[in-house]
């Protein structure tokens, strides 16, 4: 279990690696330095956050946070700490959500939230994409059609295509070379005729 820091009795924070950082040291540090920030922090939370009630909860958590680590160790330089933590919270209360609304921040790229779900655009245009490719696939000799579907959709090996399809090594060869060429001169034909 690691320690955290902790006010001594004589107002003095110990830190986790036990070196003692007094607490007038940190605090006019966080008058001196982090304070006049106040004024940029306010404007990103403005900016990246939708309930405006929340803005000074959030201000007031940074500076928790903020505080708590300079008591450890002060951060050189605090401005990019801060809007770090800032950030972070921001991601935080978005996850807790689970639902990040598309005006709930200005910048979505700003925050570096993965999303797992594909965007509709992209949806559309993959299912584009694989309709192109079902016309095509169906446009193939059956047998040739047969062993492109084995190896590339079920994934099995030359060898287990040739038992599966009852034929040579070499004939599943020329069949997947000959249907890997007829597929792209198919797909090339039809991406012409739509763009």
């Amino acid at each position: 279990m690691t320690k955290t820091s902790e006010t001594g009795r004589d107002g003095v924070a110990i830190s986790r690696a036990g070196i003692a950082l007094p607490l007038p040291d940190v605090s006019a540090w966080f008058v001196r330095e982090v304070l006049p920030l106040e004024p940029d922090l306010m404007q990103f939370l403005r900016h990246s956050w939708r309930h405006r009630s929340d803005i000074s909860d959030l201000r007031q958590d940074i500076y928790v946070r903020l505080y708590e680590a300079a008591k450890t160790q002060i951060p050189r330089p605090v401005k990019p700490v801060i809007f770090a933590i800032a950030r972070n919270l921001l991601i935080d209360r978005f996850r807790r959500e689970r639902i990040i609304p598309i005006d709930g921040v200005a910048d979505l790229e700003e925050l570096e939230v993965a999303s797992d779900a594909p965007l509709p655009d992209r949806t559309v245009l993959a299912r584009d994409e694989l309709r192109h490719l079902q016309v095509a696939l169906d446009k193939l000799p059956q047998r040739c059609r047969e062993a492109v579907v084995l190896k590339q959709v079920e994934g099995l090996s030359r060898d287990e295509i040739a038992i599966r399809m009852g034929v040579s090594l070499e004939t599943v060869k020329a069949h997947l070379r000959d249907g890997a060429r007829q597929l792209i001169d198919l797909l090339h034909d039809t991406s012409r005729v739509s763009t």
